[in-house]
């Protein structure tokens, strides 16, 4: 008799626990919608490439993205998250380290405040950004442990500032734990091992909170086509005018989840102008490093000439401290520089006053953009010396051609060291093209025109090392003739404008908001510098941000 009953137990307790599984299944966070209303509304939008296809994902359910950290987002009542709001929302790291070390918060809240921003706008079918496409479903256990380590008094005595920040990550950046797609269907399932940089963010305590949406394959794919869009998560969309403003590319996520609020800080990449453009289009802080400053080893290439991972913030004092969590000598890296870089931790913390600045300001700049022209006023007036200069021209030959063929080199060597065969069907561009092909209205709603292009590049390997010399001494020239005439300490750029110098000199370029157009749209002060001058850019970002104060948040993404 005592067997039957505790067989009846066994199996009450079993019917319970498979009728609660299955009201966890049935909770449904996001559904599909038609978006054809959407895209309707900018088939005559006067940017070309804003001129949308589709919006939605055809692959991703957001519910698998969603649906893991539900249960411990919707712990936290909307009280609680107004009552955290103005210790968190656009504070810089510091502010928000103090208010955990007095109390205040804790990292768990910290991690859940974010999630809840992240839930209540990207389900949202009228306020999504279409950014999130991996959350680490153990952050918040993650963050627990230092809430732990905390009260019991052994978290580490000497902490970098970083320590149990949620930090969001570009999608072509291998994360254990989160599959790295680069935007396309091709990876989807690629599971990877850490990347060095977030081996060097985990080993300073920041916590990883997600993925973030790209231009797919980082922008060279297809030809004309919208940035900020890949088959793998959709259409991202800029917080300050979502289908107004482009998001700018192919950090688009980055950009985006800054500038919404989603996380701390984020990392993106850039080759050309992909943290540049996508900060200045979402009016955050984005610095492109000099190449070699960080590891690019588990990062999806384009090219191993000019690529580099780079930090994107709300303001210079995160910048400072992202791109330093990220510092290391990577001997798998050949560019990789064995240097501490001291100065760059504390740059945030120590602006240059302005009648010490020597700043070079392009006379052609001056002649077509009404707010650069009144920014370098501005700084005239502050202090600073400003020279107007006409940089020399030269033509950027042979600059696809670095791209096709390290593409085709790089990514080859990607996939044979870093990826699982069994998950990563494709070992090659050429692989990759078929693939596309099979199901082209899904895989490349928008063709793959680049992609071909870099089979049908046929550059030797003597032109290639050819033109990657001419470009880099030619990049130099274009900046070193002023800056070394007038002993400058950077050039004045707006936005990604000179990216594509600034990328085959090899040069370091920080980006910083620098107002509004009259429709709205974000514009952005460039300073680019010599290489390895990251802390004293810096350090000049910084006087410029807290004598202008120029970005403003979005203001759909306040609450």
């Amino acid at each position: 008799m005592k067997k039957h009953f505790l067989l009846l137990v066994i199996i009450l307790l079993s019917a319970c626990k498979n009728e609660q599984e299955a009201k966890k299944e049935e909770v449904i966070l996001w559904k599909p919608y038609n978006d054809s209303i959407e895209v309707a509304g900018n088939v005559d939008h006067e940017n070309g490439r804003m001129q949308y296809k589709l919006i939605q994902s055809k692959v991703l359910d957001k519910n698998d993205v969603f649906t893991p950290l539900y249960e411990e987002v919707s712990k936290l009542t909307e009280a609680a998250y107004k009552e955290m709001l103005p210790m968190i929302l656009e504070q810089d790291i510091f502010v928000i380290r103090n208010h955990i070390k007095e109390g205040r918060l804790a990292y768990e809240n910290l991690v859940l405040f974010y999630l809840y921003r992240i839930y209540k706008y990207e389900l949202n079918n009228e306020t999504t950004l279409n950014t999130i496409i991996a959350l680490n479903k153990d952050v918040v256990e993650q963050a627990r442990e230092l809430d732990r380590q905390n009260e019991k008094g052994i978290a580490a005595q000497m902490q970098h500032p970083i320590y149990g920040m949620p930090i969001l990550l570009k999608d072509n950046i291998n994360t254990l734990g989160m599959k790295t797609t680069a935007g396309s269907i091709a990876l989807m399932d690629n599971e990877v091992e850490d990347s060095f940089i977030v081996q060097q963010l985990k080993k300073n305590g920041a916590l990883i909170l997600g993925k973030v949406n790209l231009s797919e394959w980082a922008y060279f794919l297809c030809s004309g086509c919208p940035v900020g869009y890949s088959a793998y998560g959709g259409q991202t969309l800029n917080p300050y005018g979502r289908r107004v403003f482009e998001t700018g590319g192919s950090s688009s996520g980055s950009g985006t989840a800054v500038a919404a609020n989603y996380a701390v800080a984020a990392v993106g990449t850039e080759t050309s102008g992909s943290i540049l453009s996508p900060s200045s289009q979402n009016s955050v802080v984005g610095l492109k490093p000099t190449i070699g400053l960080l590891s690019r080893s588990g990062i999806v290439p384009i090219s191993s000439t000019l690529d580099t991972p780079g930090p994107m913030t709300k303001n210079v004092k995160d910048n400072a401290i992202l791109l330093s969590a990220m510092f290391g000598y990577d001997e798998s890296d050949p560019a990789s520089v064995e240097d501490n870089f001291l100065g760059v931790l504390s740059a945030g913390l120590h602006p240059i006053p302005f009648s010490e600045m020597r700043l070079g300001a392009i006379k052609e700049l001056m002649e077509t953009d009404s707010i650069y022209q009144q920014t370098i006023e501005d700084l005239k007036e502050a202090g600073a010396t400003i020279i107007e200069f006409t940089p020399p021209e030269f033509a950027m030959n042979g600059f696809l051609s670095i791209l096709n063929i390290d593409m085709r080199n790089d990514l080859k060597a990607y996939i044979k060291e870093k990826t699982n065969p069994e998950l990563v069907k494709i070992t090659s561009i050429a692989d990759a093209v078929i693939f596309n092909n099979a199901d082209s209205l899904v895989r490349i709603p928008y063709g793959q025109a680049l992609f071909e292009g870099i089979l049908s590049d046929t550059t030797t390997t003597t032109e290639l090392e050819e033109i990657k010399a001419n470009l880099e001494k030619n990049g130099r020239i274009f900046f070193d003739t002023a800056m070394d005439k007038y002993k400058l300490d950077a050039v004045l750029s707006i936005n990604n404008y000179h990216a594509g110098y600034a990328a085959v000199a090899k040069y370091p370029a920080l980006t910083i908001p620098m107002g509004y157009k009259a429709s709205g749209e974000p514009i952005s002060l460039t300073f680019i510098g010599k290489q390895f001058s990251e802390a004293y850019l810096l350090r000049i970002g910084k006087s410029y941000e807290d004598n202008f104060h120029r970005r403003v948040m979005p203001k759909d993404y306040q609450n």
